[in-house]
């Protein structure tokens, strides 16, 4: 397909022209369809009917770039130069450093984005068409405009078609709209400007057919559909990198252009002072070593994968790796509100019969609850015309309840399952009533009429003539204006009041409530059939039935606790303003003001300014469409705030790509949604959100912990290096023993700061500002304070050693134990374990889990440590020596101090 046909194809308002016009436009026949030369033509011009995936990088161009990382290439250059001059045991321990940290970063990665493909794959289905005088069936990759289609329930409409014919026809839009509903189609024209989600002469490629039949035209295909603009949106949406990843790559190339410019000054001093430029190499070499964090990205990976394994076993997937960290600094979290924010299960939750009002308590298709008159529970044959309206619900009714793993669930109009329900809440059986009045004839539902009609068998004695009733069920003007009287409270027929009645309705949907009218009529025991003539005037009005789909429970906490924390919560979605306003009062949106709803028409009309402050003001967005929730979410990002954003339909999957995190509904989602999202909730629930935001925001928190802990060890290193240098002392350190000292001693006493449990106090917090450097003020005064004492530490003891022994490698050996004595006692300093044993010491009783965790890693350390300078071997290849007691203690001893500087440090500025 050309970009012009594309673009005419898209640019045509068919939802606008009539039937005869549209297929004037195409030049077809809606008797005959088209002929097989015009097929081929057309095919050869527009294309097939298809969306073509993206290709994504193969798995070997993604590991070399991994090695694509600023720190990487100084370790990889002195390695090469190391190799250069014959030290090939230093040269492949450096290599074999950045190849670890390449393959851990090629693990960690997320997945070759699919969700183009999944998107493919979601409008592929078989189409049944009209073509040369011929029914047949195709694939339905081989339609082309003009073609004339055919739908049947259960089908996956194949295209995006203008409707022709309609007989009862429903269509499931809500993977490309939000629309919770099967929405009822028709063909009459409409207004230019209908929303996507009412434009009922419409079906659009991917949805599903629900109900009833229909004939419509291709009007596009491919790329020009829907569905196909929603893949382009995905395409141009901009690849974002997390806040973290943004952080590190700052870091990172600021560590680099620190540490090139300081060993250049250290081979230059040194040379100066007239050492060969092979010992000065070395110590330009081992100062850059020791001041890149060569442990931190396997510290960091194993941090996000334990924040992985929280989240999971609270119902959060990850597919993506970074995405851990991100949720717990989100700032706004964009929901969506069906099966997300509410049950996803329709409730009547009011009814008005008799001139008095009922509530009905309980949610959901279980049948729980009861149905209240002034906050007293009653039964149905304690109201003649509560009983008759919920008859009406019951018998005008085609779906049904089934039970299915201990879970409730309707088979047909989520509406009239919930009719069912509230009946069933007073004992009110369907097969008890139906025995008694079994159905004769039926009038579905058409949206033309806006009412469905059952004609009865009367024996339940209600028809005083003995005669036979029709029930009547439907919109509120389609069935009061076809009623002259009421029955009252004691079941008694009196004058309709219809303002009274319009009244009451009013009030229903200010709540949010879906509401519909019943009615009946008495006909003569000989009628056998009903007909539409039947019901057109002379109905009994019984009643009315408000319902929702209601808030879920633990999201209502879940987003109090959100806004606690200071994250905004917005809701994004395809259902009327009215009823998401409603829901969103319900949830408490309006903790802070009054809930400002906008609807996707009035976004379209606003300005750059404008959307911006709507979009900043607003906490309900309905009927919008999936460009609009991209910009609502590009517009959010622009202001600087950190985006999570959750859908599960087709319409949601551009936002899902282009927020900072996108948490796809595992549930009820589609395959496109869960390929766009970096995150998958198992249980489609808001409260597993809130969950996953603490355990993101402890995962940051451990993190900090992490660097605090490892850079204060190559600050103490770099600095040790650079003032030898500068004042021609030998290296109290080398290169070999700074990898050993980065790589393996610090991963194994980092990795147990991971573990460590969330703070009482993570949700009570605001969240960290997007703009906050990876490195704060104060965290920078912590690492460079401790990196002094490492120094003091490491030079202090070498220099001792060297001048009392004699013995260089002796001295390095003390050197490096007395650091990393001292680095135990400030990981138990900063992690809960050490603050749980001063608690214990001071009397105060703190029970703590992760011990084990933090014990074994501790263990570990130590285990690593007596191996380094008591083995033969490790004395061979990192030039150290073995200790004796005495000389271990001195090492214990001299790194006592690093306690009372910690508490300080924890006392001025703590971690948690």
């Amino acid at each position: 397909m050309t970009a012009t046909d594309k673009i005419a194809m898209q640019s045509q308002q068919w939802h606008n022209l009539p039937t005869s016009r549209v297929a004037q436009e195409l030049d077809t026949n809606l008797d005959t369809g088209l002929t097989a030369e015009e097929v081929t033509n057309r095919r050869s011009r527009f294309g097939a009917n298809e969306l073509k995936a993206k290709p994504g990088k193969s798995p070997l161009v993604r590991f070399l770039l991994q090695f694509n990382q600023p720190l990487l290439y100084i370790l990889l250059i002195a390695g090469a130069i190391k190799a250069f001059i014959g030290q090939w045991v230093n040269a492949w321990v450096i290599w074999g450093v950045t190849l670890i940290n390449a393959i851990i970063g090629f693990i960690q990665e997320s997945k070759a984005e699919s969700a183009i493909a999944a998107l493919a794959s979601s409008v592929q289905t078989n189409a049944t068409i009209i073509r040369n005088h011929q029914k047949v069936q195709v694939s339905s990759t081989e339609l082309v405009p003009g073609d004339i289609v055919l739908l049947a329930s259960g089908d996956k409409v194949p295209a995006d078609l203008r409707l022709v014919q309609s007989r009862n026809l429903q269509v499931n839009e809500s993977a490309l709209t939000g629309e919770s509903v099967a929405v009822e189609k028709n063909t009459p024209p409409l207004s230019l400007d209908a929303p996507l989600a009412e434009r009922t002469n419409m079906a659009y490629a991917g949805s599903f057919v629900t109900f009833g039949t229909g004939k419509g035209i291709v009007v596009a295909i491919g790329e020009a559909t829907e569905t196909g603009r929603i893949s382009q949106l995905m395409e141009q949406g901009t690849s974002l990198k997390t806040p973290l990843t943004r952080k590190f790559d700052k870091f990172s190339r600021t560590l680099l252009y620190i540490i090139l410019g300081i060993a250049t000054l250290t081979f230059a001093v040194g040379l100066g002072y007239g050492n060969s430029w092979a010992d000065m190499f070395e110590a330009a070499v081992a100062f850059a070593v020791s001041a890149i964090p060569e442990g931190l990205p396997a510290v960091v990976t194993v941090t996000l994968a334990i924040g992985v394994s929280r989240m999971a076993r609270r119902h959060a997937i990850v597919r993506k790796l970074p995405a851990v960290e991100t949720l717990g600094g989100a700032t706004v979290i964009c929901s969506d509100k069906t099966g997300t924010l509410t049950e996803n299960q329709m409730t009547v939750q009011e009814i008005y019969a008799g001139g008095k009002k009922y509530q009905v308590t309980g949610t959901g298709y279980a049948p729980e609850g009861k149905i209240l008159l002034d906050e007293q529970a009653i039964n149905w044959d304690d109201s003649p015309v509560l009983a008759e309206c919920l008859k009406a619900g019951l018998l005008c009714n085609d779906s049904h309840l089934e039970q299915k793993e201990g879970q409730w669930q309707v088979v047909g109009d989520p509406t009239e399952g919930a009719l069912i329900v509230v009946a069933n809440k007073v004992e009110l059986y369907r097969r008890h009533v139906e025995q008694e009045m079994p159905r004769l004839d039926v009038i579905p539902f058409e949206s033309e009429f806006q009412y469905m009609a059952t004609l009865h068998e009367d024996g339940s004695g209600n028809n005083a003539s003995g005669g036979r009733t029709i029930y009547v069920k439907g919109s509120v003007e389609a069935i009061v204006k076809r009623c002259r009287q009421m029955l009252d409270a004691g079941g008694n027929l009196t004058a309709i009041v219809p303002e009274t009645i319009h009244q009451e309705v009013d009030a229903m949907a200010h709540q949010g409530l879906r509401v519909l009218a019943f009615a009946k009529k008495s006909v003569s025991p000989a009628q056998d059939a009903v007909d539409h003539a039947d019901i057109e005037e002379d109905l009994v009005f019984l009643g009315l039935q408000g319902m929702i789909d209601p808030p879920r429970k633990e999201a209502i906490a879940a987003v109090a606790a959100c806004q606690n924390a200071g994250i905004q919560v917005k809701m994004i979605t395809g259902d009327h303003a009215v009823t998401a306003r409603a829901i969103a009062e319900r949830m408490g949106f309006n903790q802070h003001g009054e809930v400002l709803a906008f609807t996707g028409s009035q976004l379209a009309q606003m300005d750059k300014s404008q959307l911006a402050t709507a979009i900043e003001d607003g906490s309900v967005f309905a009927r919008v469409a999936p460009e609009q929730k991209l910009r609502i979410v590009e517009a959010l990002q622009s202001q600087g705030e950190i985006v999570a954003m959750t859908g599960d339909g087709v319409n949601d999957a551009p936002a899902l790509k282009q927020a900072e995190i996108g948490i796809a509904m595992g549930g009820a989602g589609t395959e496109v949604a869960k390929e766009a999202a970096d995150m998958i909730l198992t249980d489609d629930n808001f409260a597993s959100i809130e969950a996953a935001v603490e355990e993101g925001r402890t995962v940051y928190r451990n993190l900090l912990k992490a660097i605090a802990f490892i850079l204060p060890v190559n600050g103490g290193e770099s600095m040790t290096i650079l003032i030898s240098v500068l004042l021609a002392r030998v290296l109290p350190i080398l290169s070999l023993q700074v990898l050993w000292l980065n790589m393996v001693n610090s991963i194994a006493m980092t990795v147990p700061l991971a573990f460590e449990p969330k703070s009482e106090r993570v949700m009570q917090q605001p969240p960290r500002s997007p703009r906050e450097p990876l490195l704060s003020r104060s965290l920078i005064k912590r690492i460079f304070t401790i990196s002094i004492f490492n120094w003091i530490l490491i030079f202090g003891v070498f220099e001792w050693i060297r001048q009392t022994t004699g013995n260089v490698a002796l001295a390095r050996t003390m050197a490096i134990q007395a650091l990393v004595a001292g680095r135990l006692f400030y990981l138990l300093s900063i992690s809960q374990l050490g603050m749980a044993i001063i608690n214990r010491l001071r009397g105060i009783r703190q029970t703590f889990n992760d011990a084990s965790v933090m014990g074994i890693g501790i263990g570990c350390a130590v285990i690593l440590q007596i191996i380094f300078s008591q083995w033969n071997l490790m004395n061979i290849l990192f030039y150290t020596a073995p200790l004796n007691l005495s000389q271990w203690l001195i090492c214990l001893l001299v790194g006592l101090p690093m306690i009372p500087l910690a508490i300080l440090l924890n006392r001025v500025d703590p971690l948690d």
